[in-house]
């Protein structure tokens, strides 16, 4: 137990994640984001900044430099998912920001081009068959920079011509990990195949997926066509039917629930999908945490939130565990951590969240009016 000696440095927080509650037309909606979470917004495009900074050695890439890359992505967007820029552009309005260092944050990782092996996230889905009480339910701890910690907030979302949703993002990243009022549920994990373009960028490829009605238009909608790059799509619905859809600019693989649970971590499962996969030697820990949360699921067939929550504070392999840690050691491109931890309760449309490691952080719990 002495390798669990840092623990009580790990942030705690006293008040849930902040509610933001947005309505109206795609701009709207994102002004709405930007004036309610400014610092937040300003905070994440700073942290950027650092990021890119410190990383210059391995990318040669200068913040002006990702701004110009950035624009690249752009038309690609724009002319096949107009809304979504709109949004990007009423959160810069909002925060008091320029639109182009907002497009730089949303499409990090393509400029980047995943030289960086950031997000270490972990998801995993059971659908009735594996529940207590019935209950469709999906799990993700999303791991990220600990500078952008504090910038999580929850978004209660009614757009005027798309299915309402709730969602966790950070900072002025567009929505893209959360479910809609069509019992469609998604999360996320970065993958790193070496076919990477330029394209849609993967943020707004998986913003659309919350706009769907049917789980056929959520499986399309992560295989559009020009996308930059892919991650792995976790993708459930109140039925019961759980995907992982595993994704590249080029290629994809779709992993179907026969067992009534899925996991996924940042390693491509399939074998097609591995032959593209990027430097596989560095995702030794991803492979650790995936069958880790594999064999913890098999212990039960009647699984509760509360048991997924005991999965989400594991802490075998630490400090590189489903629940990661950091204290502050080293470059801040070693230092990631677990920045919240969600389930997310298809059935009863409630997502209960914890704010930084759930290890140490009471969960809260939110529910999707529509």
């Amino acid at each position: 137990m002495t390798q669990l000696k840092n623990l009580s440095e790990t942030p705690v927080h006293t008040t849930p994640p902040p509610l933001v509650r947005v309505s109206g037309t795609h701009l709207e909606m994102g002004q709405q984001i930007g004036e309610s979470r400014r610092k937040n917004v300003q905070n994440s495009i700073e942290n950027a900044r650092k990021l890119i900074k410190e990383a210059y050695r391995e990318l040669e890439l200068s913040w002006d430099g990702a701004l110009i890359q950035a624009r690249k992505y752009l038309p690609f967007a724009q002319e096949r998912y107009p809304q979504y820029v709109d949004e990007m552009q009423g959160i810069a309005e909002g925060a008091n920001i320029s639109f182009d260092e907002l497009v730089v944050l949303n499409v990090l990782e393509a400029v980047t081009m995943d030289a960086l092996h950031l997000t270490r996230c972990t998801s995993m889905a059971v659908n009735d068959e594996y529940t207590a009480d019935g209950h469709v339910l999906v799990a993700h701890n999303e791991d990220w920079i600990p500078d952008d910690e504090n910038d999580v907030f929850v978004i209660h979302a009614k757009p005027n011509d798309e299915p309402p949703y709730l969602a966790m993002t950070y900072g002025g990243l567009i929505s893209n990990i959360g479910f809609n009022a069509y019992g469609i549920a998604q999360v996320i994990d970065s993958v790193y195949p070496n076919d990477s373009r330029i394209g849609i960028p993967r943020l707004v490829v998986s913003r659309a997926v919350l706009a769907v009605k049917t789980l056929g238009g959520a499986i399309n909608r992560t295989l559009i066509p020009h996308r930059a790059a892919g991650y792995n799509h976790l993708i459930a619905h109140e039925s019961g039917e759980i995907y992982n859809v595993e994704v590249s600019a080029r290629r994809f693989s779709i992993i179907y629930n026969k067992d009534g649970y899925l996991v996924h971590t940042n390693n491509y499962l399939s074998e097609n999908m591995q032959e593209i996969e990027n430097d596989p030697e560095e995702l030794i820990s991803s492979r650790i945490r995936y069958f880790r949360a594999l064999r913890l699921l098999n212990q039960s067939k009647s699984h509760t939130i509360k048991s997924l929550q005991t999965i989400q504070r594991d802490h075998v392999n630490y400090p590189n565990s489903i629940c990661k840690h950091d204290f502050g050691e080293g470059n801040l491109l070693d230092r990631e951590k677990t920045i919240n931890a969600m389930v997310i309760d298809l059935t009863a449309r409630e997502m209960h969240i914890a704010w930084g490691n759930p290890c140490k952080n009471s969960y809260h719990t939110y529910h999707l009016d529509d």
